[in-house]
């Protein structure tokens, strides 16, 4: 694992307020639920693959793929209430098939999972899974968010079975990579 990034916490954020700054830009503020109480703990930065290459190899490490994110439903983007699930379900699937070709950077600034009541410490680099073994109890964790959102992570796996895999660069999600 590489010095200064860490894994994904435990508890499964939820990602809300997003905003398209340009074409190949996009910010991501993260909550620690989606009630109107929410803590606002990080904040993701995703760019296109075009972008992304631009990058130097130092700092095209600290971003991380989201096929997996995309491709096992572990990634959803909470509907708003009142529009009809499957209306919002179609719109999410649509937008997955742009996501998952992007590159995001995360920053945590509140480690919840801690119990801090306030914000404490450096801000955390976070880096995604890209696996379901990189994260004990993967399974159990997603079926509790699934449950709080009344979703299934599985059927949006299968729904988005079409979407293609991109490749992804050799410098992406270094935090699984060993050496």
């Amino acid at each position: 694992m590489n010095e200064g990034i860490s894994p994904p916490p435990w508890y499964a954020p939820e990602t809300s307020g997003l905003n398209v700054t340009f074409p190949d830009v996009r910010q991501c503020l993260i909550y620690d639920s989606p009630s109107p109480n929410a803590r606002l703990i990080g904040v993701e930065y995703m760019i296109s693959a075009t972008l992304y290459k631009t990058l130097d190899s130092s700092e095209r490490k600290l971003w991380h793929s989201h096929v997996f994110e995309v491709k096992s439903g572990m990634l959803i983007m909470p509907g708003p209430n009142g529009l009809p699930t499957g209306l919002w379900e179609e719109a999410e699937t649509k937008e997955m098939e742009e996501v998952v070709g992007l590159y995001g950077k995360t920053f945590h600034f509140w480690q919840i999972d801690r119990g801090d009541k306030l914000p404490l410490g450096q801000p955390q680099l976070m880096m995604s899974y890209t696996d379901e073994e990189q994260c004990p109890g993967f399974t159990e964790l997603v079926g509790e968010r699934d449950s709080r959102f009344k979703i299934s992570s599985e059927q949006k796996e299968k729904k988005r079975g079409y979407i293609g895999e991109p490749e992804v660069h050799q410098d992406a999600d270094s935090m699984w990579k060993k050496g």
